[in-house]
């Protein structure tokens, strides 16, 4: 097996998010949409004899705060390994874009330490400790596309469309925290059944919505404003724009890749013409498709590795 390889952190998308309400320990109910897209993060394993390295270049964040550093303790702690690693973390996606790259970040670091280190845990059991990290972290580990409840760890596999994406990210840094905080936060949808969330995948796509997006635009007029934005894209795409988890990303469906790259073409002209709001002039978009397999999944077997059982 290699000592040496790369793995990629794919982005997700929220095709809806309903929030149902507040649990007693504080945390919220919700149900929501997960699908990956073959964009995202890259991570370089190299072993090495002793010792944890991180390496990344990403501002603000301290080594030991980073998900992925907590990851590998988390590991090391269940596992008893003392093996060492150096992980070099090429960072493509933003922090709080809602597009959940510090999740996806921490579940390659469990699938890739599982694999280098031939630790042997199941998924079941990476699972676990992901969702010590986070509640996105879960659906990364599993990686299939899933309909989720709960805090977002009750999985139920679905496969949408494999549709392409337009997403643009605002210049600005969503709080999860705080959003999940804020007294104006909506926390009463009715729960819907699974026949329900299928519709919405294949049938009543206008009917989707994400029930932190009239907050987040509230506080960060930015996301209101990309919303708009991409919403003159109407006569291309197949669907109004949604905003994506807690933000601030937000994103445009499109029937096919060559829509998608004109509408970014045209965001790109519109930009560089100073033809848009001056809260999104600085607005950094990418064009990926949606997959209903994580390409973390499809990476380590192409490597040779088994995926967890």
């Amino acid at each position: 097996m290699p000592s040496e390889f790369v793995l990629p952190a794919p982005a997700k998308l929220n095709l809806f998010l309903h929030i149902i309400g507040r649990r007693p320990d504080g945390y919220h109910n919700l149900q929501t949409l997960f699908q990956f897209l073959d964009y995202g993060d890259q991570l370089t394993f190299i072993a090495i004899d002793d010792g944890i390295e991180l390496v990344t270049d990403l501002a603000g964040v301290a080594a030991e705060d980073n998900l992925v550093m907590k990851a590998i303790r988390l590991l090391q702690q269940m596992s008893g390994c003392r093996s060492g690693v150096r992980i070099a973390l090429d960072k493509r996606l933003p922090m709080g874009a809602g597009l959940g790259g510090g999740s996806s970040n921490a579940a390659t670091t469990l699938l890739g330490l599982n694999a280098l280190w031939g630790l042997g845990l199941s998924m079941d059991q990476l699972a676990g400790l992901g969702l010590q990290l986070g509640a996105d972290v879960p659906v990364f580990v599993r990686g299939y596309s899933a309909f989720a409840e709960g805090v977002g760890d009750v999985l139920t596999p679905l496969e949408p469309p494999e549709e392409w994406f337009l997403v643009a990210v605002p210049d600005v840094h969503v709080n999860t925290a705080a959003m999940y905080g804020h007294r104006d936060l909506t926390r009463g949808s009715l729960p819907i059944t699974l026949c329900a969330a299928l519709d919405l995948c294949f049938a009543n796509h206008q009917q989707r919505r994400n029930d932190f997006q009239s907050l987040v635009c509230t506080q960060h007029p930015q996301v209101d404003k990309t919303l708009c934005v991409l919403d003159n894209f109407a006569d291309l795409s197949v669907g109004r724009a949604l905003m994506s988890g807690s933000g601030a990303s937000v994103f445009v469906r499109f029937a096919n890749h060559e829509q998608a790259l004109t509408a970014q073409s045209e965001l790109n002209g519109l930009i560089s013409r100073n033809d848009v709001p001056e809260k999104v002039s600085r607005l950094h978009s990418f064009v990926a498709r949606g997959v209903n397999t994580s390409p973390l999944h499809r990476a380590l077997q192409s490597l040779g590795f088994a995926l967890p059982a």
